[in-house]
């Protein structure tokens, strides 16, 4: 989980939340093994959003040109990074207050809707036994 989370803050960190695999995995790469303090970090975050798919839930779309983040994925990451709340609750024994906070419930990932286009245009260019090639 922490991975995905260090995929969503590279890719918010780049012109217009995109990047190719090839700089997603170099500055991934550099992130998770730059020491205990990045990695401790994103295990607090990832903590939070514990059954995260960044992929499934939408949060980045993939394609040719590489990966970019969605403004749903800006939505967790910034949700994900935002302060706990703190409330002050008074002890009943001394009389003091005590600060504490509290940790929420899982972020729970937006529901998605699947919509599919069945038209089809038709190839002209190609023969009748003739398919086409994936990429």
């Amino acid at each position: 989980m922490s991975f995905q989370i260090t995929v969503l803050k590279v890719l918010a960190g780049h012109p217009d939340g995109r990047a190719s695999v090839a700089e997603v995995t170099r500055y991934v790469s550099v992130l998770m093994s730059s020491g205990s303090d990045w990695t401790d970090r994103m295990r607090r975050l990832a903590a939070r959003a514990p059954k995260l798919d960044i992929f499934s839930s939408a949060l980045v779309l993939r394609d040719n040109g590489g990966w970019q983040i969605t403004e749903n994925g800006r939505q967790l990451l910034a949700s994900l990074e935002a302060p706990l709340p703190t409330v002050l609750v008074r002890e009943q024994s001394s009389g003091s207050d005590v600060a504490v906070t509290t940790a929420p419930g899982p972020v729970q990932s937006p529901v998605l809707r699947l919509v599919v286009d069945n038209t089809r245009s038709p190839q002209s260019d190609r023969g009748p036994d003739e398919t086409r090639r994936s990429a």
